[in-house]
């Protein structure tokens, strides 16, 4: 078997791509979109009419032309969501506008929102998951959506501070981004490479995997944010990992063989003590890589939401001329 297969015999392989070809032919368990996929995916033939779907039905909403926007995105990224699921066997994850990053009830009412977009499209609650960014407002916003039966993937992970509220909150799914940690050893440090055993994301990824296995938490851990295979492979036998097509591709072209590094056989069902939020806040800010990946992470999504929000504007202003002139 190639690498991918391997793969998936130990591992939940998830398409991280709003790319709806590519999901077709890597037929992932699960998909992941952000604000980045989704800019992307809009630039798509097959998402045009998804896209003029969101703009007609954005104007008959009530608010404000900034909240028909908000409407239109959260639209848009539901129709894409659903569109993917009819491909995907398993879920979809959808993510929460990251300028709410910092309020929590703002968080709730956009979960809310997304959840019922879904449900007018009849897709089922456990199929989908809402992807709110790491801060502690937004894994207690996630706290009080998992009890409603929202479940959440908690993205934009760098801490090991982070892992641990998301823990204690409870939640589904956590995404620590292991490129993204090795990007700034690579520019922070002396550091010119690491083998994938020394990847400072690797190594963070697999302590998370370690802890959580060792105290009988049920929150999945799924590694993402992949620069090469070696990093994958180094963290084969994790539970879930999302990887982009590029990557998919050069595992399904490998006929190498790939051993299990991670495994839940560590678990002691002893109970951790849960972090306060002074510890969190502490210890996160005390991570200079994970306190500047969290802000540069939430500002590059802010840039894209808000490139989407724009051509989605300049699209339905278009349309409203077109209409004019047609009358």
């Amino acid at each position: 078997m190639n690498k991918l297969s391997q793969l998936r015999e130990m591992t939940a392989v998830v398409a991280d791509t709003g790319d709806i070809n590519a999901i077709r032919q890597f037929t992932p368990l699960d998909a992941t979109t952000n604000p980045s996929l989704l800019l992307k995916a809009a630039q798509q033939a097959e998402y045009q009419p998804l896209i003029d779907d969101a703009i007609a039905w954005a104007a008959t909403q009530a608010g404000s032309s900034s909240e028909q926007t908000g409407l239109c995105v959260d639209r848009l990224a539901a129709k894409i969501g659903n569109e993917i699921l009819q491909i995907v066997p398993g879920r979809i994850s959808t993510e929460v506008d990251a300028r709410l990053s910092f309020d929590t009830k703002a968080t709730l009412e956009r979960a809310r929102r997304l959840m019922d977009l879904y449900a007018q499209m009849d897709v089922a609650p456990e199929r989908v998951l809402i992807k709110v960014a790491s801060t502690w407002e937004g894994i207690k916003a996630a706290e009080i959506l998992e009890r409603e039966g929202i479940h959440c993937n908690l993205t934009l992970l760098f801490s090991f501070a982070q892992a641990r509220a998301c823990a204690d909150a409870g939640v589904t799914l956590i995404s620590p981004f292991v490129g993204r940690i090795l990007d700034w050893h690579l520019q922070n440090t002396d550091a010119t490479g690491f083998t994938k055993e020394e990847d400072p994301g690797v190594q963070s990824v697999r302590r998370i995997h370690q802890f959580y296995k060792q105290h009988g938490y049920q929150t999945t851990v799924m590694g993402a944010s992949f620069r090469n295979t070696g990093q994958i492979e180094a963290l084969a036998g994790c539970d879930s990992l999302t990887i982009s097509p590029n990557l998919l591709a050069e595992l399904a072209a490998d006929e190498g063989e790939l051993p299990r590094v991670l495994s839940a056989d560590s678990a002691s069902g002893k109970t951790a003590a849960a972090i306060s939020e002074g510890e969190f806040r502490f210890q996160h800010n005390d991570d200079a890589m994970a306190h500047e990946k969290l802000g540069e992470g939430i500002r590059k999504f802010v840039v894209d939401q808000v490139a989407l929000e724009d051509q989605l504007k300049a699209r339905a202003a278009q349309s409203a001329t077109a209409a004019e002139i047609a009358q």
